[in-house]
């Protein structure tokens, strides 16, 4: 699947959006913060669960918190002591597309608390992050999540590239990229104009079958820039 042809889409989109879990960045955010709050195998079992397509995907995720229930000062020291691996060549061709005036976003099922500070590191501003927001008591004990993000829910990513859409000056004629490793990227493409699958740290075969372009190694966007 010709990664020259996809590094030429990129070159004509004007927004990139990227997934961040096993796409951005090497691990699954979700998966990593259970661990380090000891509920690691309770939540694993419940996404292979999810995974079946018995429940959705808001179901699901308020059950993983109800399991994990983190507080803030865990989330802290969550950051801390785990900070996210960014995946090899992101860096660079992040800095090649928004030197190239062009649009990043991120979009992603994970938490904004724990996106952050990759987007921060890539020069991504945080208002162009679409995840899900924790909530919190006064006393920092986990408190839910905000039911109302577009990514709290099934076909959220969609979702999420309507509003950008919406809110892009050129919106007739904008062309949108979406860069994943999973369903839901795929899913994205309508109404993201082109869709490239990502397999450098997991390869899913239903999405390496059914994207138009797959690459297994960011360098291969880079080298046509």
């Amino acid at each position: 699947k010709n990664a020259f042809k996809a590094s030429q889409i990129i070159k004509n989109s004007q927004i990139v959006c990227f997934d961040v879990d096993s796409t951005v960045i090497r691990e699954e955010g979700i998966d990593e913060l259970a661990k380090f709050c000891g509920k690691g195998e309770e939540v694993a079992r419940l996404t292979k669960e999810a995974m079946k397509g018995s429940m959705t995907f808001q179901e699901a995720l308020r059950l993983r918190l109800n399991i994990i229930k983190p507080t803030q000062q865990q989330i802290r020291d969550f950051l801390q002591s785990r900070p996210s691996t960014l995946s090899p060549g992101i860096k660079d061709l992040v800095s090649r597309l928004l030197d190239a005036n062009k649009t990043v976003y991120l979009i992603s099922g994970g938490f904004d608390c724990l996106i952050e500070p990759v987007a921060e590191t890539l020069g991504i501003p945080f208002d162009h992050i679409f995840a899900n927001k924790l909530y919190f008591h006064f006393d920092g004990e986990y408190a839910g999540f905000d039911v109302n993000q577009p990514t709290s829910r099934t076909g959220g990513k969609s979702e999420a590239i309507h509003i950008i859409l919406k809110s892009s000056e050129q919106a007739g004629n904008v062309n949108v990229t979406m860069i994943g490793d999973g369903a839901t990227d795929l899913e994205a493409s309508p109404p993201a104009n082109n869709f490239i699958g990502y397999g450098g740290n997991v390869i899913r075969e239903e999405v390496r079958e059914h994207a138009t372009f797959y690459v297994t190694d960011f360098q291969e966007l880079i080298n046509d820039f």
